[in-house]
């Protein structure tokens, strides 16, 4: 998957570079596949990647989690 989501990457960025570079009558078709792979491929897909293994509990304010920032704060006081 993160091969995958490299070799998108590379082929979205190389799109929208040879867009700019080679002036032939299709460029702006280039850049444009080039922006759309990178917003809708490429971005959800390694969001995806990044975050399937995580809790979404952890990243809540939830009581406990206040709890617990305000004792590392007063661990921390300087």
């Amino acid at each position: 998957m993160k091969y995958f989501i490299w070799l998108c990457f590379i082929l979205s960025i190389g799109s929208i570079i040879s867009g700019f570079i080679f002036n032939v009558h299709y460029s702006e078709k280039l850049i444009g596949f080039g922006v759309s792979g990178l917003f809708l491929i490429v971005f959800p897909l390694f969001i995806y990647f990044r975050w399937k293994n995580r809790s979404l509990k952890d990243y809540m304010l939830t009581k406990e989690n206040l709890d617990k920032m305000r004792e590392n704060q007063k661990k921390k006081k300087y």
